[in-house]
């Protein structure tokens, strides 16, 4: 009787070490740059509808999104695109970072600039922006892509 009470009890303790509990560990990294913060911010608004003028979740316009990014880090800027195209230091592609504004022309007319992105990435050439469409709302895209490349007028830094 003996014999099996201690077997019982050595099963038991093997059994009990082999258990598991699955522990799982969300890591959260908060944003701890200014440009990391305005990029979080701007990106905030991905999937809010278009507004021409807008400025919150309701809907939004590509300077909107630009405006309300930055003015979250107290850097002031024109809320127009063609106003802050005037802003920062023009630059290269190459030299492009997350945080930088591109500009575009996106109609036939005579003004220069009437649309505005923020990089939120430059990795092995692709740059990426957030900005406000018509047909989509806020979105990503790569400045590669076809339509954006023909677009494109200039690039600025404001930080």
């Amino acid at each position: 009787m003996k014999k099996w009470g201690f077997l019982l009890v050595v099963i038991s303790l093997l059994l009990s070490s082999c258990s598991s509990t699955k522990t799982v560990v969300k890591k959260t990294t908060k944003p701890t740059t200014k440009v990391d913060r305005i990029v979080s911010n701007a990106l905030k608004y991905k999937g809010v509808r278009y507004k021409f003028g807008g400025t919150t979740k309701k809907g939004m316009d590509c300077s909107g999104v630009v405006h309300v990014a930055f003015d979250s880090e107290n850097v002031q800027l024109p809320r127009i695109s063609r106003d802050m195209a005037k802003r920062g230091e023009k630059i290269s592609l190459s030299k492009v970072k997350k945080g930088d504004l591109l500009f575009f022309r996106t109609s036939k007319s005579k003004r220069s600039i009437n649309h505005v992105g923020l990089v939120v990435s430059h990795t092995k050439g692709q740059i990426k922006f957030v900005h406000a469409t018509t047909s989509r709302g806020v979105i990503v895209s790569n400045l590669s892509e076809k339509y954006w490349k023909k677009a494109f007028v200039k690039a600025t830094t404001i930080l």
